[in-house]
């Protein structure tokens, strides 16, 4: 028996089904035909667990099931939904996704043996698969993005356990190579400084190429979360589009809180390039700017200033930082005029634009309630924490690995005991501040070794706790 209509799912079973087969294929040797069942009870076991992620199976779901998944097994499985839901045949699925099935174990291991890839083609089309499960429904729900989350986590495990490079490791990574936040302050490339640069459209990056980037960053978990939820979102709802459903407006725009040197520049540089990579915006540029580059001295001009950097922002992104000093001062601060131009560009240019509001936690608080279409634009707020001690030593290191310097054990002792006095009051530097550690450290060393006549290349890569200020000094 076969419909006509294969449901919202259709294509991408059929399409999971046929490119998993004919892989175990090539590793038996024998026909895809042979393996063409086990591979239906594998895209089964994915479909029902992402609809049972939370918890209830919906109409839409149920039919999604039947006509996509269902008239494959054999025997088939067919009935009405109030059916589906009392056989409880896709009950405590969603456990499924915790640990790596034997199928895709299996093809894993193949390419650690073979240094091959197949299973970045599974990984790639299970998780479209569950992404197009989850917008099913009209609305998605946290669940069913946390259950991709882990599903997509379950895969990158086993992958990482097997030595497999991860989906996007193996192309180079093409953005700055500072280390994240631990730009010096002001500190951008030039072309995101000049609006007119912008006018190209930059090279589109893989999706998983960017998430292998972002998940490679240092600490910033709960960040990191937040983002792959919000560009897991929008992936259904493009989804949706392609499929001529109905979607739910998702704002593009977001308020980043935290202290300096918490990686928000970095963090925003990717998601330009991961809203590229979906197709939320044309071109995927990152402008930044701050009060003195939209605000003038004079009636007037603010509204024109403001507008010429959102235009160079179209179809990229604009990080505003300490966008909260746009709204102090009393009612004739020309800070209004220019978000009353914001708020106007962000009505007028919802589909190609992304802002990305920062500063501090209270002041953008007051900010984002300074006018009503603030408040209705940004409506998410990802919060930047501060590094812990060993996050901020691994970024010393890191910054020593690009500049071909290594610290000795006991300079990383030294460094924690810097770390250990130093206040974590409310504009701690983070990786700024460890930036200044780091480069303090390169001058005390070229210091000592100026008088050392021919030093061998060890000598002049290698810093020693000497080379760090004394703890407590103020750098």
């Amino acid at each position: 028996m076969r419909f006509v209509d294969r449901g919202p799912l259709g294509d991408d079973i059929d399409r999971f089904v046929t490119a998993v087969a004919d892989d175990l294929s090539e590793l038996s040797g024998s026909s895809p035909a042979t393996h063409r069942r086990d591979v239906i009870i594998e895209v089964a076991n994915l479909v029902a667990a992402a609809f049972d992620a939370d918890g209830r199976l919906s109409d839409d779901e149920a039919w999604a099931y039947v006509s996509g998944v269902g008239v494959l097994c054999e025997p088939a499985i067919i009935g009405t939904p109030a059916e589906l839901r009392k056989s409880a045949i896709l009950q405590d699925k969603a456990r499924w996704v915790q640990i790596p099935s034997v199928l895709f174990d299996l093809l894993v291991h193949a390419d650690a043996r073979d240094g091959t890839t197949r299973s970045h083609r599974y990984h790639d089309l299970a998780l479209r698969l569950h992404r197009g499960a989850a917008g099913v429904d009209l609305v998605t729900t946290a669940a069913e993005l946390d259950l991709i989350e882990t599903f997509r986590t379950t895969m990158l495990g086993a992958l990482d356990a097997a030595g497999v490079p991860r989906p996007g490791q193996s192309r180079t990574p093409a953005i700055t190579s500072d280390v994240q936040g631990a730009e010096a302050p002001h500190k951008s490339p030039e072309s995101t400084r000049t609006p007119s640069a912008q006018s190209l459209a930059l090279p589109t990056r893989s999706l998983n190429e960017l998430m292998a980037e972002l998940d490679a960053l240092i600490g910033l978990r709960a960040v990191k979360d937040e983002v792959l939820r919000l560009a897991c979102l929008l992936q259904i709802q493009q989804l949706r589009a392609e499929r001529g459903l109905p979607t739910v407006e998702t704002s593009h725009h977001l308020v980043f809180t935290g202290n300096p040197g918490t990686g928000k520049t970095t963090v925003a540089r990717l998601l330009s390039q991961i809203y590229h990579s979906i197709g939320v915006i044309s071109k995927g540029q990152l402008i930044e700017a701050d009060r003195s580059m939209l605000v003038a001295g004079f009636v007037g001009q603010t509204a024109s200033k403001t507008a010429a950097v959102l235009a160079s922002s179209l179809g990229g992104m604009l990080l505003i930082d300490e966008a909260y000093s746009l709204a102090r001062g009393g009612p004739d601060d020309f800070g209004h005029e220019a978000i009353d131009t914001l708020v106007k560009f962000m009505e007028d240019h919802r589909d190609d634009i992304g802002i990305v509001a920062a500063g501090y936690p209270v002041e953008m608080t007051d900010f984002v309630d300074a006018n009503p279409g603030l408040k209705s634009r940004f409506t998410r707020t990802i919060n930047f924490a501060d590094y812990t001690d060993d996050e901020l030593v691994t970024i010393f290191n890191r910054l020593g690995e690009t500049s071909h310097y290594s610290p000795t054990d006991d300079a990383v002792t030294k460094l924690r005991a810097v770390l250990a006095v130093e206040p974590r009051n409310r504009g701690f530097g983070n990786a700024r501040f460890i930036r200044n550690v780091f480069e303090e450290a390169v001058g005390r060393q070229a210091q000592r070794l100026v008088s050392v006549d021919e030093p061998t290349d060890e000598q002049l890569t290698t810093l020693i706790a000497d080379d760090l200020a004394p703890v407590g000094a103020a750098l």
